[in-house]
């Protein structure tokens, strides 16, 4: 699933958008924006996959725009102007898309950033890191910080080494996206970085700076699976 945001400052253009993205089952729409500065601030704070952006705007224009971005996610231009279409392609754009185009233009727009995403998740080794919503923002953590997870009603606390992050999300949904090999949960409550674990038993493990934590009947099986792993 592709993460994408729309911004136009034309009302009826963003509709359009709106729509298309609608049909295509690979793209979930996270935003749209008829302002751009508005626009600029959200993409700084949130990881987006793919902008649909368009050119000729109020305030900034929409290459000043992408080239303001620190992290700079794919993008498709679109505009009403054939003349920018060099420039689109200079800041390594997927595509350009001139107004007024159809579904079936969008959708050629749209498998040129699929098969993008898939060449890059191909080339790139499996990811590092967890991303998750705290503090009004997208927080990127590496796993190998990660010492323990705890669940607080609708919450689950992220401890690291130096600090803590609260996010809104299910025990369930963090855990899958942990990888298996390095993460066991252990309680109803936590969730442990295994290489963190500095002692097993029956009904407790242990963690860095002598931190004791209690260990589930149901998850009592994997502790001891662990054990003999040893």
């Amino acid at each position: 699933m592709i993460n994408c945001v729309a911004i136009d400052d034309e009302p009826l253009a963003l509709e359009v958008l709106k729509k298309y993205i609608s049909k295509l089952p690979n793209l979930q729409l996270l935003m749209t924006f008829s302002d751009a500065i508005d626009a600029l601030a959200y993409l700084q704070k949130n990881q987006v996959d793919l902008l649909f952006l368009d050119i000729q705007m109020p305030d900034i224009n929409g290459f000043q725009l992408y080239k303001d971005l620190t992290e700079k996610p794919m993008v498709i231009f679109t505009t009403a102007y054939k003349e920018f279409a060099v420039e689109g392609f200079e800041v390594d754009a997927i595509d350009y898309l001139l107004k007024p185009f159809n579904l079936a233009r969008f959708e050629k727009a749209v498998a040129k950033a699929i098969a993008r995403e898939t060449s890059k998740d191909k080339e790139e080794a499996p990811s590092q890191y967890l991303y998750i919503h705290a503090d009004y923002k997208m927080v990127k953590i590496p796993f190998a910080d990660i010492i323990y997870m705890e669940a607080l009603d609708d919450y689950v606390k992220v401890v690291t080494g130096t600090q803590s992050y609260l996010t809104l999300i299910s025990m369930k949904k963090i855990l899958e996206k942990l990888p298996k090999k390095q993460f066991i949960r252990i309680h109803r409550s936590y969730i442990v970085a295994i290489d963190k674990i500095t002692f097993l038993q029956y009904r407790k493990i242990g963690l860095p700076n002598n931190l004791e934590l209690p260990v589930g009947d149901t998850y009592r099986t994997e502790i001891a699976s662990l054990k003999r792993q040893e």
